[in-house]
């Protein structure tokens, strides 16, 4: 008798259908305040990927704006220009399509040091806690140590280096990779205590000693039986901490240390807007703090929902 083929499609239909029938999705589907949040991390998400064709002009283009433009309005206000919803700013630039492009360097930002500060921080504690003795000693105290000073400080503490030691033609073309590294390895602490914690429970349980008395590396046995079993710590960690990065790269380009006002970010933004908020054009500062404040809002509400739907306690 031959054996019945099952198509792809079919097999994909089968796994998104388990998928949403999971404890993870009925979860999400019973959090409004997640579904709200999903969505404006989704559309903020999709500002910045097209901003390119949303945008009505590129900030970064001093030939699609001009000086006669600056200081507008928003439209609805007297003196606003229908063409610039959220008004101009002092160089004529179109407060939205800044926003947008602002958006894109911040999540830029925030996801590259989140990802960076995973991988130092996992690598570290999986290290620690499966081999123990003298490696887990010197990668804790070195923690220990990190731990002693606030993330901020460090993150200055690294691009200020950076910005001593390179000329500023060089610094402004690297300036993203050198807050995305500034912001990565403050934070990566957090990552190895938590991992290391997990393993320590994990590597005394049969299925490892199953696995080393067949004869797996440790590496084998922390990569693929133990690793596995710390991602729902990690997923939170991870989405709590994107929300940090943008705020910690915010307040650095907010003191002026952070992207150049060249390739402006929504803190660089906020900066160059409160130089003129006493002025009167208020529109410049407010609207892009007001987007940072609902997609900072935003990740953490499914941060927080991560939390308590990966919690087994709350079950």
């Amino acid at each position: 008798m031959t054996p019945s083929v099952t198509s792809p499609w079919t097999r994909g239909a089968a796994a998104l259908r388990r998928a949403w029938s999971s404890d993870l999705c009925w979860s999400f589907r019973q959090t409004p305040s997640a579904i709200a949040a999903a969505i404006a991390v989704s559309i903020f998400l999709c500002l910045a990927l097209f901003a390119p064709w949303v945008a009505r002009q590129n900030p970064f283009d001093l030939s699609t704006f001009s000086l006669l433009s600056s200081e507008l309005p928003p439209a609805w206000l007297p003196g606003g220009d229908s063409h610039f919803l959220l008004g101009t700013d002092v160089q004529g630039r179109d407060v939205v399509s800044t926003i947008l492009y602002g958006l894109r360097i911040s999540l830029l930002v925030g996801f590259g040091s989140v990802l960076l500060s995973m991988a130092i921080g996992v690598s570290l504690g999986l290290s620690a806690g499966y081999a123990g003795k003298w490696i887990d000693t010197l990668i804790m105290r070195v923690a220990d140590i990190q731990l002693s000073f606030p993330a901020i400080l460090v993150a200055l503490l690294v691009n200020g280096i950076a910005r001593t030691a390179l000329p500023r033609e060089v610094f402004n073309s690297v300036a993203l990779p050198i807050l995305v590294f500034s912001i990565g390895i403050s934070n990566w602490v957090q990552y190895a205590r938590t991992v290391r914690s997990q393993v320590m429970v994990e590597k005394d349980k049969e299925y490892v000693q199953a696995a080393n008395i067949l004869g797996r590396s440790a590496l084998f046995v922390a990569t693929r039986h133990i690793l596995p079993n710390t991602t729902g710590p990690i997923t939170v960690l991870a989405a709590i901490n994107l929300a940090l990065a943008m705020l910690t790269e915010a307040t650095l380009s907010f003191l002026g240390v952070g992207m150049p006002p060249t390739r402006p970010s929504l803190g660089t933004l906020v900066r160059v807007g409160n130089e003129y908020m006493l002025s009167g054009d208020w529109w410049i500062v407010i609207f892009p703090s007001a987007a940072l404040v609902v997609l900072v809002l935003a990740v953490n509400l499914l941060g927080d929902w991560l939390r308590d739907a990966l919690n087994p306690r709350l079950r």
